[in-house]
């Protein structure tokens, strides 16, 4: 995978802003994700978050430097408080996926 110069790496996500929350992505999309961007203005919201997919769904994963505005936003919008260690893997998602099929 290439990066663009300067994006943030996930591993720099994470040491920066390690309290986060997993929103289901389909709760954020359209007017209501420039409500939620909108919200965390002033709140110490990272540049760019994280996504995964578990079980057929998107979740994206809202991340933060303040505990605080963590749970501001997750009063807000619901979603799950989760450690950045605990966020799915990228191959691990392909793994599931092969095993199921058996193979």
């Amino acid at each position: 995978m290439t990066r663009r110069k300067g994006e943030l790496k996930k591993w720099q996500i994470d040491e920066g802003w390690p309290y986060q929350v997993a929103l289901r992505a389909d709760l954020t999309i359209g007017k209501t994700y420039d409500a939620a961007r909108e919200f965390c203005e002033g709140l110490s919201l990272a540049p760019m978050g994280h996504s995964f997919f578990v079980e057929g769904v998107w979740f994206n994963v809202w991340c933060f430097a303040e505990e605080e505005d963590a749970e501001k936003f997750q009063a807000r919008y619901g979603g799950e408080f989760m450690e950045p260690e605990d966020r799915p893997k990228r191959g691990g998602m392909k793994r599931k996926s092969k095993q199921r099929m058996g193979t």
